[in-house]
């Protein structure tokens, strides 16, 4: 917000707003220049920066993944060949421990998980003010107004985000049910569990409860996935963003606050990783 004095609510109000372009009944398609603005957008409204910084920092795991495979070696690996392989072997052992069928899938997409969060979770180290006033410069030489330029830096303190790789979780829980207990199989874990009973008389008055029952239990797997992540990391940034609201005292205070965040960083990844697994290992689990 170069250039203007905002008030401590107008300071926190800006770095919690994303940048969020979509079609807006008056001005068409555009960029939103206040939170109203973006709510009025509606649904289908994307955050740029969101998408932007999610999209790039998988680009970056991509990369450094794949140069330490061009460049393995059965000799004397180099330091970037042992923390790939420190980590493929930590996941994999992960996944092993916990995961009890058969699937070439989980691995990788285990790795990925806990790689691609960490990541997004990462940004939380970076100063509040650094990457906003720099995208604020750069829209300013474009004729935009700074104080309209929002830009939030830490995905997963999007719910957007969140949810959806927790719906791309959920996706997987249904297929790998599916395709280990067939359809008929996947509905009766709906209905027959947990109260059953041998006479079909009474099982039949217990479907209604089992079904209601298990598709709660169904359904709060990736919504407690994604506002987990997400609680955790938004607490964390609206503390980052208070401690640059004091001055003189910002930079030990944040030092010392990034330096307990960096455990909740990693401990948030490895959970959404290893919830992950574990929620695939009991969707191919026959009973």
């Amino acid at each position: 917000m170069a250039g203007t004095n905002p008030t401590p609510t107008e300071y926190i109000q800006h770095h919690l707003q994303n940048l969020t372009f979509g079609l807006h009944p008056d001005h068409g398609w555009s960029i939103a220049h206040s939170a109203q603005e973006a709510s009025e957008m509606g649904f289908w409204a994307i955050h740029l920066d969101t998408m932007g910084w999610s999209i790039g920092l998988g680009l970056i795991f991509l990369w450094v993944f794949k140069k330490a495979a061009n460049a393995a070696t059965t000799g004397v690996p180099g330091a970037l060949q042992n923390f790939v392989e420190l980590m493929v072997e930590f996941v994999d052992n992960s996944v092993k421990d916990t995961f009890h069928g058969k699937s070439k899938l989980i691995a990788p997409l285990a790795l990925t998980i806990f790689c691609w969060v960490f990541l997004m979770n990462l940004m939380d180290l970076v100063p509040v003010d650094f990457l906003p006033m720099l995208a604020a410069k750069i829209a300013s030489l474009f004729g935009a107004d700074p104080a309209h330029v929002y830009f939030k830096v830490v995905p997963t303190t999007d719910v957007n985000a969140t949810i959806g790789m927790s719906l791309s979780v959920f996706a997987l829980i249904i297929i790998y049910t599916i395709r280990a207990k067939g359809f008929s199989g996947f509905i009766g874990e709906l209905t027959l569990h947990p109260f059953n009973s041998p006479n079909k008389l009474v099982q039949a008055l217990f479907i209604p409860v089992n079904f209601l029952l298990e598709t709660v239990t169904l359904l709060a797997k990736p919504i407690s996935l994604a506002l987990r992540l997400f609680g955790n990391l938004y607490a964390g940034e609206l503390i980052f963003i208070l401690i640059a609201m004091i001055g003189l005292w910002q930079l030990p205070l944040h030092f010392t606050w990034a330096v307990f965040h960096i455990l909740v960083i990693t401990l948030q990844a490895f959970i959404f990783m290893m919830l992950t697994i574990v929620y695939l290992s009991m969707a191919v689990e026959k009973h």
